[in-house]
């Protein structure tokens, strides 16, 4: 019998196998300072990319003071327990019921954190009898989620209505079979690598057809999308047909926690019966009101989220305009698609980071495919023209290098932080 430790020795990982020379630089880096479009990286001024402060709540000056105000009046530790059992208060229930109104649905659930929300929301909604249909681009917390799943699954190529409905009528022939069980599609508002949107429309188009539940992970399209920032399914005109909404307050709100809206009686199903919730403390009394406060902010200020377009405009039509290509993106999210390996690639971010002052993150295998490379630029609402036109040219001059083969080195730059 081998030792449990002995794979984890012999092999660290796709990103685990650079961190002696990656660590505290390429992967674990600290950005120092004020959470802005501009902070410190080991020393040096940088415009940072790399943030989902979309609407630069994170450090508003009425957001900063009612997290101090909440954790001034309440502390950290209230309230103590679950909320079924001692955890409850006024206030979790008044961020819930605006949740749900913003949303324009009935009732929300709150969950102290997206990843785990996701994982707990499709455990609790699904038995084995149950069939899960869902985008091949679905996020690590939807494919964790999956992973628990006891049930059937069946993937779709990613955005196909066609693949889609094909599975749909998989999953139908399969719970018809079994004369028990339902079907849940899972898909997203917003993919946050590519930036494109999913086909929500088209696909609750398909309940025409079929009989299934649909579930919108909008993590990325709340606050960004939609007339008054309700997220994607208000932007494409078809909130009413989003069966189970979620998303995460990491991303607009600049905070922790996340919640699930939809039918009152579906979201007391939820709120009775969902394990994460249910056995776990619930969410810290600053945190709720610090979340009050940037719900408001979220919901009576459209101009931060027109401001947020604003740049995202500029910054996506600057890169096109230079040649650059930004795939399918329909959201802020910017991706830029070039080629190149691993070891290119992160000597380009060192330029990037070290020459022109450009902090961004990049994609690479084996998160895509070998010989592709994906710089993921974030605009925020708190980016001004010149962080853009400076970043523009960084690009178009770094791109000129890596065309012409300067990037290419034996291994990945060793940058980690010395006394690791």
């Amino acid at each position: 019998m081998a030792d449990l430790f002995e794979k984890l020795l012999k092999n660290a990982g796709p990103l685990g196998q650079h961190r002696e020379r990656a660590h505290g630089y390429f992967a674990f880096p600290k950005l120092e300072g004020e959470i802005s479009s501009r902070m410190k990286f080991r020393g040096k001024d940088m415009i940072v990319w790399s943030l989902n402060n979309y609407l630069g709540l994170a450090n508003h000056p009425e957001v900063r003071k009612a997290d101090a105000d909440g954790a001034r009046e309440y502390g950290l530790a209230y309230p103590m327990g679950a909320r079924m059992m001692s955890g409850n208060s006024n206030l979790h229930e008044k961020l819930e019921a605006e949740l749900a109104a913003f949303e324009m649905k009935e009732d929300a659930v709150l969950l102290n954190f997206g990843y785990q929300g996701m994982l707990s929301v499709i455990d609790v909604l699904c038995t084995r009898h149950d069939v899960i249909v869902y985008d091949a681009e679905s996020h690590a917390c939807i494919i964790d989620g999956l992973r628990m799943h006891p049930g059937h699954r069946y993937v779709f190529k990613h955005n196909d209505v066609e693949d889609c409905e094909k599975q749909l009528q998989r999953a139908t022939a399969l719970v018809e079979k079994q004369k028990t069980g339902g079907i849940l599609v899972i898909t997203e508002g917003v993919f946050g690598m590519a930036g494109d949107q999913g086909k929500l429309k088209e696909i609750a188009a398909l309940k025409n057809k079929y009989q299934f539940r649909l579930l919108v992970d909008d993590a990325h399209g709340f606050g960004t999308l939609g007339k008054t920032g309700a997220g994607a399914g208000e932007e494409q005109g078809m909130q009413d047909k989003i069966d189970i909404y979620f998303s995460t307050f990491a991303k607009s709100m600049a905070s922790i926690g996340a919640f699930v809206a939809g039918d009152k009686v579906i979201m007391d199903y939820i709120r009775y019966n969902i394990r994460s919730q249910i056995f776990a403390k619930s969410l810290p009394m600053p945190l709720v009101v610090g979340n009050l406060k940037r719900l408001e902010l979220l919901r009576d200020h459209p101009e931060y989220k027109d401001k947020l377009w604003s740049n995202a405009r500029k910054l996506q039509k600057g890169l096109k305009d230079r040649g650059f290509d930004i795939g399918k993106t329909d959201s802020v999210v910017t991706p830029v698609y070039m080629k190149g390996g691993v070891e290119e690639a992160t000597t380009m971010v060192m330029d990037l980071r070290e020459n022109y002052g450009v902090f961004c993150s990049i994609v690479v295998y084996p998160v895509i495919p070998k010989g592709h490379i994906i710089y993921r630029l974030i605009p925020s609402a708190i980016h001004n023209d010149i962080d853009i036109e400076t970043t523009l040219k960084a690009f178009s001059e770094t791109k000129v290098k890596l065309d012409a083969g300067t990037y290419k080195v034996e291994a990945v730059p060793d940058m980690a932080e010395k006394n690791k």
